[in-house]
């Protein structure tokens, strides 16, 4: 199927796969925006960021670039190359390469996320709360490897499902200069991975008759676990999984030349997950995040999607980024929560059957090995006390009151961003907000450009006193539309970054790069001081990641009915002053919308 465009409802099911996947093949590919469209679009969104002098320069440079003979032929090589029948998607390849596996700094705080879980039953032990999440991840498992989940859809349009497969079974490798990945089979690797004090250990997930472990089994096996480990910590391999990629790749090699130590690895990396049990029990909304975030560093496996479980009986979810976005995960994890919650999971009878104990897969800990362990720890330790982490949970209102001044609630937080940004540098910031891009076949993102010539207007009037509140709403609602406007594009295929990425790509050697790379504005425009993302969920109490540019933040938010929540992430660039921000522009946008609906209830009426 080349390029075609479906409606909704048009999609022909694939009677040679199970349902998950019964629309990959008719889902419409990646469109490739028109020169024009994209060029019109760029020089608005970096508008806002110029000087009046340095937008007419690249405004004369974005429109020579449009009308060169050298434009109109990426154009055509991209068009040609989204149009080739052996092409599902123009930029995946492209895409999974250079933002994910060519990338060389470590995973851990720059590419890995994380989930805070709403709290399980009081007084739960963390084997019990191992034990019932695995138990409740099985059930998701098996939907997944069988094809059966059913497809996500928004406003009944299906979404590609599949990066799922990257979900179970599934490991990234250290490689230069671009890392892989592999997928294991779940039937003869039917096993999940425990760490703890530093100590990995394989634990089979069914009896030899195929029957998963129950519950109250699964349980009795991580208590095992953390019987068998005690209170010594080992030797933390798990760190070197923390380093530089390609410092990575070297010590993997070191430590593979022993059978043993090979052996190891691979029962790690075709678990079905990892599950870090760590000996900490943190309390705060900032401790919780910084332990599912990073933990210490020693006692993970951050190559692979891991469950962590604290011995308070709290636990979260650290994402491995590279294959797959933040859509599935926490559709699983909402899936494993919601169904303990709501007494939906089936815990299985404990049999009389004994179990094995569980297996301590180990190392050959060579002097060389301990040398690469302690210069990786070394290296995280360092890295992670350049950071900070800051939760602003923000309970005053949410959607529920945003909704009754009928704008889109993802604007508002979006709007309320800005506004914190301008207070603090007194200029708009360059914000990434992620969209996803799943109604074409394995889409991934795109940028929705958050700052816009009307946020900019309405922040300036906020900040102004003489601005009335009617005017500031007014612009405010401007604000908004656009936003929304820019999302629908970007969902659509029809932004800017991804184009031009693409266009990039297809220069020929020897070929002179276009002036419009090389422009100012260019490059300003690209460098996200505001990395956002929004994942909203009854359960999950916090998420967060990393700042992508060293002068910049992450800023990971979620909106529920009554309260709006951002974690933000940076190498100490005042990150609680912003945070303070956020809540003085969050409560300001409220006042000012009350008030300005306040004045125009009390205008006459003609």
């Amino acid at each position: 199927m080349r390029n075609a465009q479906l409606t909704p409802g048009s999609y022909a099911p694939d009677p040679s796969v199970g349902p998950m996947l019964r629309f990959e093949r008719s889902l419409p590919r990646l469109p490739v925006p028109t020169l024009s469209s994209t060029t019109a679009k760029y020089l608005e969104s970096v508008q806002p960021h110029l000087t009046k002098d340095e937008f007419a320069h690249t405004e004369k440079v974005v429109r020579e670039f449009a009308a060169s003979p050298l434009a109109k032929e990426l154009q055509s090589r991209l068009e040609a190359r989204a149009a080739d029948p052996q092409t599902v998607s123009w930029l995946i390849d492209w895409w999974n390469d250079v933002a994910y596996m060519a990338y060389r700094d470590p995973v851990v705080v720059y590419v890995s996320y994380f989930f805070v879980h709403v709290d399980g039953p009081a007084g739960i032990t963390p084997a019990a709360r191992a034990a019932s999440l695995l138990r409740a991840m099985l059930f998701f498992r098996e939907l997944v490897e069988t094809q059966q989940l059913e497809p996500d859809k928004v406003r009944d349009k299906a979404l590609s499902m599949a990066s799922f497969k990257w979900l179970f079974h599934a490991c990234r490798y250290p490689v230069k200069p671009s890392d892989t990945a592999e997928k294991f089979d779940h039937k003869t690797h039917n096993h999940v991975v425990f760490v703890r004090k530093n100590k990995f250990y394989e634990v089979q997930l069914a009896h030899p008759d195929g029957k998963w472990l129950s519950t109250k089994e699964l349980e009795s096996q991580i208590q095992k676990v953390i019987d068998q480990a005690g209170n010594s910590k080992a030797l933390p391999i798990g760190a070197l999984t923390s380093d530089n990629r390609d410092l990575w790749a070297d010590a993997r090699a070191e430590l593979i030349k022993s059978p043993r130590s090979a052996e190891s690895l691979k029962r790690i990396e075709s678990a079905m997950v990892v599950v870090a049990l760590d000996d900490t029990k943190p309390t705060s909304r900032e401790e919780t995040s910084w332990a599912c975030w990073t933990g210490d560093g020693r006692n993970r496996f951050y190559d692979k999607h891991q469950l962590i479980v604290f011995d308070n009986g709290r636990s979260g979810f650290l994402g491995e980024h590279s294959c797959m976005d933040g859509t599935p995960t926490l559709r699983m994890n909402e899936f494993m929560l919601g169904g303990l919650v709501n007494g939906k999971i089936d815990h299985g009878v404990e049999t009389s059957a004994s179990l094995p104990a569980p297996v301590e897969l180990k190392f050959d800990e060579t002097s060389e090995v301990k040398q690469l362990v302690e210069a990786s720890e070394k290296r995280f330790d360092e890295l992670i006390s350049k950071h900070d982490l800051h939760v602003l949970h923000y309970d005053t209102y949410g959607k529920a009151l945003i909704k009754t001044f009928k704008v889109s609630p993802d604007a508002w937080a979006q709007m309320v961003k800005q506004l914190a940004f301008q207070k603090m540098y007194g200029r708009p910031g360059v914000c990434y907000e992620s969209c996803q891009t799943r109604r074409f076949a394995l889409g991934r993102t795109e940028v929705i450009r958050s700052a816009s010539n009307e946020s900019k207007a309405w922040t300036t009037a906020m900040l102004d006193p003489s601005v009335s509140d009617v005017e500031r709403a007014r612009l405010f609602r401007l604000a908004n539309a656009r936003h929304v406007q820019y999302a629908a594009w970007a969902a659509d295929g029809q932004g800017v970054d991804r184009h031009f990425f693409g266009l990039k790509r297809m220069l020929k050697e020897g070929e002179q790069l276009p002036e419009i790379y090389n422009d100012k504005a260019f490059s300003q425009t690209n460098h996200w001081e505001l990395s956002t993302s929004q994942l909203s969920s009854d359960y999950i109490d916090g998420w967060g990641y990393g700042e992508v540019v060293e002068d910049g933040y992450g800023l990971s938010y979620a909106i529920s009915d009554n309260y709006l929540r951002w974690t933000i992430t940076s190498l100490k660039r005042d990150t609680e002053k912003l945070k303070n921000y956020l809540k003085e522009a969050a409560d300001e946008t409220r006042a000012m919308m009350e008030r300005a609906a306040q004045a125009e209830a009390q205008k006459p009426k003609l």
